[in-house]
């Protein structure tokens, strides 16, 4: 089974990767568009965002069509391939959900499969690209059989879409996805590891809003696009940025040999923020381009900031600016010296007394 997966991950980096969206013209009258499979937050975004649109009909399933049987669509979407903690709890792959879809596709003739996947696929290492387009070949880590997979199902999309004339097919790579209603799993073991790395110098990362990532799936859906879109808001977040939003406090520096032994200690001894599988994710950049996306009219309404720290709930300290903070800390220094001296008072008066007895 991962030779196989390794085989298709390969062939994705080899296909979709490096396929250019064409050219389609939007929809116009009415449209139907299937979901499948569960996501929360993000879904009931993008449900009210198609719904928006005007003349869209929507249907959620989980698999099962037996309500639409007889019936078309024009558009399938899968958000639930990409949502490990959905996958889960279903005991699913991400190559086996997305399957499902694609048949569903198939039974309802659809021409369009809008598919969420992740910016993840194209893997952490240290001779990536800055920042990645959607040209680069995908090299998901090893250990993280989950973005392996998602590079995998990327390649049955990309087969579907081949597989007959006119049809579309469009994928979605969003860099970590937050909202302050509702984060995964997987992305609160991204988060807990980026910008806390002990005596060790930090990637810069990138965080995009569960909001903006269900407009870029609506105006996928929309624009009828067909091709692979980066989903991030523009720029980055520097690594000490990150450990300052975070509320870490300043790296002890240390060795480059002795920072390596502290670290496999602390993953041997279950004291690191994330399993093994992410660790590259953390140890190296990933950073993505939005320009396609932008093109087609996409734009991010919340920044990396914005979106780390809504979905973070920092402490309330790294909120203020660099003078504020400076303000309250002489502050907090007055205040200390004069609760010092009152302390002093008090105990000398005491000793005074004494004496006086």
């Amino acid at each position: 089974m991962s030779a196989l997966i390794d085989a298709e991950a390969a062939a994705a980096g080899a296909g979709a990767a490096h396929r250019s969206p064409r050219a389609t013209k939007p929809f116009s009258g009415s449209l139907t568009v299937v979901l499948t499979g569960t996501t929360g937050p993000l879904q009931r975004r993008v449900v009210a965002g198609l719904e928006s649109l005007g003349d869209v009909t929507v249907f959620e399933t989980t698999g099962d069509i037996t309500g639409l049987e007889g019936d078309t669509a024009d558009v399938v979407l899968d958000m639930a391939s990409s949502d490990h903690d959905w996958l889960a709890i279903n005991r699913a792959s991400a190559t086996q959900f997305a399957t499902t879809t694609l048949s569903i596709a198939d039974e309802l003739v659809a021409d369009q499969v809008v598919f969420v996947s992740s910016a993840m696929v194209y893997g952490a290492n240290a001779n990536n690209s800055f920042p990645l387009t959607e040209e680069t070949v995908l090299r998901p880590d090893n250990e993280f059989v989950f973005a392996r997979q998602l590079a995998s199902a990327e390649e049955l999309v990309e087969q579907w879409r081949r597989s007959r004339s006119g049809r579309r097919a469009c994928v979605l790579r969003p860099a970590i996805s937050l909202a302050g209603d509702g984060n995964s799993r997987l992305a609160g073991a991204l988060v807990s590891g980026l910008g806390k790395r002990f005596a060790e110098d930090d990637p810069p990362s990138q965080y995009v809003h569960l909001d903006d990532l269900a407009a870029a799936i609506v105006i996928a859906v929309q624009q009828r696009l067909d091709g692979v879109f980066n989903v991030a808001p523009d720029g980055w977040i520097a690594g000490e940025r990150v450990r300052a939003l975070s509320g870490e406090g300043p790296r002890l520096p240390l060795p480059e040999r002795a920072s390596e032994v502290l670290g496999s200690l602390r993953w041997r001894f279950q004291r690191g923020p994330i399993p093994p599988g992410l660790r590259s994710y953390t140890h190296e950049a990933w950073v993505v381009s939005n320009g396609r996306l932008v093109a087609e009219g996409w734009r991010p309404t919340v920044t990396n900031e914005q979106a780390y720290v809504e979905g973070t709930e920092a402490r309330w300290w790294t909120m203020i600016s660099p003078k504020r903070r400076q303000e309250l800390a002489l502050g907090a220094g007055v205040g200390l010296l004069s609760l010092i001296a009152i302390i002093g008072i008090v105990v000398g008066r005491r000793w005074w007394r004494r004496r006086q007895r």
